[in-house]
């Protein structure tokens, strides 16, 4: 099991941010905004749907880990901490799923 954490990865996505390397993709994504990141994020969500339903385990493996960092850089962009999102994950999981869901009222 590697001991590489998704805080491992907030940390580094929030130091390239602000990097002055021209070749920064990090930096470039920031600086490109909300829209652009959310693009992205969007690309790799369908990009992991593909390789699930293809059954490519080792895309699986790389989308997700592309969905992952740009999840990442839009919680950044949006001022939002990986803390937030876990606390919110703690919350739903203390019910049932199903309760969880019919809590929040959609489907």
């Amino acid at each position: 099991m590697s001991a590489f954490t998704l805080a491992d990865l907030e940390r580094i996505v929030a130091e390239r941010a602000t990097s002055a390397d021209a070749k920064s993709y990090t930096a470039s994504l920031y600086a490109k905004g909300i829209g652009k990141a959310s693009q992205k994020l969007g690309e790799e969500a369908i990009e992991t749907v593909i390789a699930a339903v293809s059954s490519n385990r080792q895309g699986v493996i790389s989308e997700s880990a592309d969905l992952l960092y740009h999840l990442l850089v839009v919680l950044g962009i949006s001022g939002i901490k990986l803390k937030e999102v876990l606390e919110e994950l703690e919350r739903r999981t203390a019910q049932t799923g199903l309760e969880e869901k019919a809590a929040r009222g959609h489907d």
